[in-house]
């Protein structure tokens, strides 16, 4: 059966809402059989593995039919285990945040029985629990099953195995006959059929087989690590294993715009590709990425369906696949026609359930990986400076500059003084005016890495003798006449003027450019210079534009109606624990 939009569904605005929320676009094989037939009542048997989306299967219309004026269980899920549980649970709450009123409880053994209470008395109406701590909750009386409408047992054939056979006989015979049941199994034992011939009506039968093996061509691995490193992680792989081309995967069009503007603004050449882009942007952003004009495509699964690219080197999965089905599909996009691929997979908190149910869905091979420190990124960009020079060295093809070295010779210096010197400027950069737009502020905060240091290196081990656009950019030479004022008294007319002469008076229209007695020697980021204007002065982000940074102060493009304001909010208060000075650089 060919997968559906969720939209096509016949699902109800709240759901539709926070489906697209968690980054659902496309219905999975078994959503999408399962979904219309528990929406038009049916008892439903699945077969499928761990790992294929089934949780959403039975979750989204299982909160579709609630009636949220009744505070009862309308809804029991049992579970094999606590974990499955949480898993659960947490699952529902995300797909009912928008259908105010529905209320859900997880019960486990392990957990406080008065946390418990307090759910199923305050009107939960979806119960998610484990069979001996529902048992223990029915012989209590807590749990009233009066109200039921549907049960679902998922993974009947592992509580089977645990020996939970009894316990699902019990309850289902507790619940009321005028309800729906709902079995999932990823195998149909002797006893799961008896529990279905006995418990269920004219169940409608939904098999999802496995999907084929995935190609041992592609190298899979995981990195387990706390979602705000992700980024930093990212540029960390990238840089350490030279990768020149790849497709970046993320569960949201919003997280996909974020990315793409985090990723240019450290200097990588990325593009991006969702649902919200008409097919002729779609088309053009394919177009450059096949011809190699990006390094990076961003995209949601859907929109990357149908791309068809050879030489992929890796996907990242930057947020995890909502199931086995679509981590095929999107690692699928490398190692093709016999090549070698890659793929790599971030895996946050809880998802790390998650990654283990697609690891036993696909049965693959995935390992598990040390995230690389910033000093193994640093040696390597290092020794790829030594192995280039060592080129230049060995085929001669360079200028020879005796006559400089010779009158450095004379003044005195050592030549492995000499040599250590131009090495450092030419792997470190000198120090250089920083310029950023608002847009590439945001995702600099906790930058690791030497813009300058990242724009060169990329090109030159891509092959590109020209300057890109790119380097160009961050390799602009220090103002000799910058002076080394102190932080809290502004420069003389002398240093403005001379500021004039470089360019320092902003051509933005409608701002004008403001110096402040901070810079990098201070510890200061750009990020810290827009943080400290906008909640000192309340004004919009739009009222920051382009930021230079240099040692000792800063320019800063403001938007000219509140030039005024921002000096006088600004001027003589405490940051980077310095009285700041700041005036018109014009």
């Amino acid at each position: 059966m060919q997968k559906k939009l969720f939209a096509e569904l016949g699902l109800s605005p709240e759901l539709l809402k926070a489906v697209a929320q968690m980054g659902f676009e496309e219905a999975s094989h078994i959503q999408t059989q399962t979904i219309p037939a528990l929406l038009a009542g049916e008892d439903v048997v699945g077969q499928s593995q761990t790992g294929s989306g089934k949780t959403a299967a039975f979750a989204i219309p299982a909160i579709e039919k609630v009636d949220v004026k009744l505070r009862a269980p309308q809804v029991l899920i049992l579970c094999p285990t606590r974990e499955l549980a949480v898993q659960v649970a947490e699952e529902v709450a995300k797909l009912a945040f928008y259908k105010k009123g529905v209320r859900e409880v997880p019960v486990y053994g392990g957990q406080s029985y008065e946390r418990q209470f307090r759910g199923l008395d305050g009107g939960a109406q979806i119960v998610i629990g484990t069979p001996g701590r529902v048992m223990d909750h029915i012989e209590r009386g807590s749990l009233k099953m009066d109200q039921l409408r549907m049960v679902i047992l998922d993974e009947a054939d592992r509580m089977l195995d645990m020996g939970f056979v009894e316990d699902i006989r019990t309850v289902l015979g507790k619940a009321p006959k005028e309800r729906q049941t709902v079995f999932f199994s990823a195998t149909m034992p002797r006893p799961i059929q008896d529990l279905i011939k006995t418990f269920t009506h004219k169940p409608v039968s939904i098999k999802v087989e496995t999907q084929a093996q995935t190609m041992p061509e592609i190298e899979q691995v995981y990195y387990e690590l706390d979602r705000r490193m992700k980024l930093d992680v990212l540029c960390r792989l990238i840089d350490l294993q030279d990768i020149r081309f790849g497709i970046i995967f993320c569960a949201t069009k919003m997280m996909v715009d974020e990315l793409t503007e985090h990723l240019i603004a450290r200097g990588y050449s990325a593009d991006k590709m969702h649902g919200d882009m008409t097919q002729a942007m779609r088309e053009r952003v394919i177009g450059k990425f096949r011809k190699r004009a990006l390094e990076f495509l961003v995209a949601t699964d859907v929109a990357a369906r149908g791309l068809d690219v050879d030489d992929i080197e890796v996907v990242f999965n930057y947020d995890l696949p909502h199931d086995g089905e679509d981590y095929i599909h999107r690692i699928g996009r490398t190692g093709r026609a016999g090549r070698s691929g890659k793929a790599i997979t971030f895996v946050s908190g809880r998802e790390l359930y998650k990654m283990q149910n697609i690891i036993r869905f696909t049965k693959a091979k995935i390992r598990r990986e040390r995230i690389p420190t910033e000093e193994e990124v640093e040696e390597k960009r290092a020794n790829n400076f030594y192995d280039s020079l060592v080129k230049t060295l060995v085929e001669g093809k360079y200028e020879r500059q005796d006559a400089m070295i010779g009158r450095l010779l004379d003044q005195g210096y050592l030549a492995t003084d000499i040599a250590s010197a131009l090495i450092h400027i030419f792997s470190v950069g000198e120090e250089q005016p920083q310029e950023e737009t608002p847009e590439e502020r945001y995702g600099n905060r906790r930058d690791d890495y030497s813009r300058g240091d990242r724009g060169g290196d990329r090109y030159e081990r891509r092959g590109r003798p020209e300057r890109s656009e790119r380097q160009d950019r961050y390799d602009r030479p220090q103002q000799r006449n910058e002076r080394p004022y102190p932080a809290d008294r502004p420069p003389q007319s002398s240093g403005l003027k001379a500021d004039r002469k470089s360019g320092e008076v902003s051509h933005e229209p409608g701002m004008v450019r403001i110096t402040l007695g901070v810079g990098r020697e201070h510890d200061v980021q750009p990020g810290d210079i827009v943080g400290v204007i906008i909640g000192t002065t309340k004004l919009p982000k739009e009222a920051v534009g382009v930021i230079r940074l240099q040692s000792k102060q800063s320019f800063v493009d403001v938007a000219e109606e509140h030039v005024d304001f921002i000096l006088s909010k600004l001027s003589g208060i405490q940051f980077k624990d310095r009285k700041l000075w700041c005036k018109r650089s014009v």
